[in-house]
């Protein structure tokens, strides 16, 4: 007799294994010099944490998203109940996925951006991330916990609830989600990478914010850019190759003239 999990336990255990999974892969080619954004001596200078303590960080938050996901999932009912009640067209399930993308960029952002501008939160709380001036894969989720409450466990569960997903859709969406945070840290411009080609908002565009000259601009995570577009916090830039391999993303000339 086989084991039975349910979608419940599976939506929230697959993306936390999706995440350690999608990050093993970028350290092991972050060997590759000539697409690093930063090279391998400013990671290991510039950056303020140690990569041991931004492991316990995230693992710290994911498990605080574990314990509410599985209280989200016994409130809004069993996995049973919900695939009973729902169809399962393509339209619909790209309906619920494209709607919890832009409930998940839009709450991020005015979050994202509402942590920079208040001075209080920024040093009490946000700057935590930002130790990372050389994001890297697996620290795509270091945040000061009750950060990470309200930016990504939060956000995550008003995408859930608001696009209608049942927890089998939310085991794609959530994994998806969390690929697309992690390929954004990982401070590679691999070629061919489809992040790159479908989405503008991709390692280079959220480097650019975790510079100095970038933290007031390129708030929109994880996956548009139209909020920073319409409201005035788009910092174009440009991808310069460096001389000692590898890229860097500098801020277009009107930028640099402020």
């Amino acid at each position: 007799m086989g084991i039975a999990i349910s979608d419940e336990l599976l939506g929230t255990i697959v993306p936390i294994a999706v995440y350690w999974i999608y990050s093993g892969i970028y350290m092991c080619l972050g060997s590759f010099e000539n697409y690093r954004l930063h090279s391998r001596k400013d990671e290991d200078e510039k950056n303020l944490v140690s990569k041991q303590t931004v492991v316990k960080g995230v693992l710290l938050q994911q498990a605080l998203q574990a314990v509410i996901a599985i209280l989200l999932f016994a409130v809004t009912g069993s996995d049973a109940e919900a695939s009973a009640g729902q169809p399962s067209s393509f339209i619909i399930l790209a309906r619920q996925f494209v709607t919890a993308m832009v409930v998940m960029d839009t709450w991020q952002y005015f979050l994202h951006r509402y942590f920079h501008h208040n001075k209080f939160l920024y040093k009490h709380f946000h700057s935590q991330h930002h130790r990372l001036v050389v994001p890297y894969a697996f620290g795509a989720l270091y945040n000061h916990p009750l950060e990470g409450l309200l930016l990504d466990t939060v956000g995550g569960a008003l995408s859930f609830l608001l696009s209608g997903m049942s927890p089998r859709t939310s085991i794609f969406f959530f994994s998806f989600a969390t690929i697309k945070t992690v390929d954004d840290h990982c401070g590679l411009l691999l070629p061919g990478n489809p992040f790159h080609i479908f989405f503008r908002n991709n390692s280079a565009y959220h480097d650019v914010h975790h510079q100095l000259y970038g933290t007031k601009y390129n708030f929109s995570q994880p996956f548009f850019v139209m909020w920073d577009r319409i409201l005035g916090t788009y910092m174009p830039y440009s991808l310069e190759k460096r001389e000692d391999g590898g890229f860097e993303a500098r801020p277009t000339k009107e930028f640099k003239d402020d």
